[in-house]
């Protein structure tokens, strides 16, 4: 027996809180006591304009995230109904559409890494030089648009609800894995879980560390897809070719602006959708080769 289809009225009359946004006032005073400690300590774990500027973005993006609501729902609903099957309302149920969903995760920001064009909509995260609790508001006003990696949860039958509540559940957990003042936690902690000194790995811009610990929620991913790399020495933070500006809108577009200029500075479609798709950490050589190529016609 196949089950009743929703409608998007039918979820949306839930109403639904916003689990982020009850929660910013917390994070924001969590962030000041940060703060605090660091000036108090003499650690260099802040810049004040670059916290400002996080804190910018990150207001945006809950404004940007309740808008686009119906959207979202909209998707995901569209590919739960899809399928004739679904999951029980159990806690067993959130249980695996945390797992589920974080691998999915994994695979988003994994792509986001290896692919200009999601790169695109995940730079802003990256381009602070310091790593503390204000960098996880850094989420990318473009960032909306890899809700399609998140289709293999609806067409797995859990209901728009549940996706909503564990996806709310899993971008808080990023919350606390940004900090310096956490160090490496007990083994069965560190090799299950995505803690603070796996996150500043993956935030470094020290060459070992580039491209490693994807995980969200969980690490097992990077351990099972060989992207894993343990914190060795104090990570450098920030982008290999650092943007210098606390400006918002340069923050969120500086990475589509250079694609723009690279596709209309192109000489054919292949160099066109090369300079858009390729592997951005292959970038300059990509340029190279074309440029060779076109010396060589010459």
């Amino acid at each position: 027996m196949s089950k009743e289809k929703l409608t998007l009225d039918q979820v949306l009359s839930l109403d639904l809180p916003n689990i982020i946004l009850f929660a910013a006032p917390v994070m924001i005073g969590l962030v000041a006591l940060e703060w605090f400690l660091s000036y108090k300590e003499k650690k260099d774990y802040y810049d004040g304009k670059d916290t400002i500027a996080a804190t910018v973005i990150g207001l945006v993006n809950v404004a940007m995230s309740a808008g686009l609501k119906v959207i979202t729902f909209g998707v995901i609903l569209f590919f739960y109904n899809l399928v004739p099957w679904s999951f029980p309302n159990t806690w067993w149920s959130f249980v695996v559409c945390l797992f589920w969903l974080d691998f999915w995760r994994y695979w988003a920001h994994r792509i986001s890494h290896e692919n200009r064009f999601w790169w695109a909509t995940h730079v802003t995260h990256h381009n602070s030089e310091k790593y503390n609790w204000s960098v996880s508001f850094r989420l990318s006003w473009t960032q909306h648009i890899k809700i399609i990696f998140f289709i293999p949860v609806a067409l797995a039958g859990f209901h728009p609800v549940m996706f909503f509540i564990v996806h709310q559940l899993a971008v808080l957990y990023q919350f606390w894995i940004h900090t310096e003042y956490i160090d490496k936690l007990p083994r069965p902690i560190e090799y299950i879980f995505t803690t603070p000194s796996h996150h500043r790995v993956h935030h470094a811009s020290n060459e070992k560390y580039l491209d490693k610990n994807y995980g969200s929620t969980f690490i097992i991913w990077d351990r099972m897809f060989g992207t894993f790399m343990p914190e060795e020495e104090r990570p450098a933070y920030g982008l290999t070719k650092q943007v210098k500006s606390y400006n918002p809108l340069t923050l969120n577009f500086h990475e589509w602006a250079d694609i723009f200029r690279d596709v209309k500075n192109s000489s054919s479609l292949k160099e066109a959708f090369a300079m858009v798709f390729t592997r951005p950490s292959e970038l300059q050589e990509m340029k190279a080769k074309f440029k060779e190529k076109e010396r060589v016609k010459v």
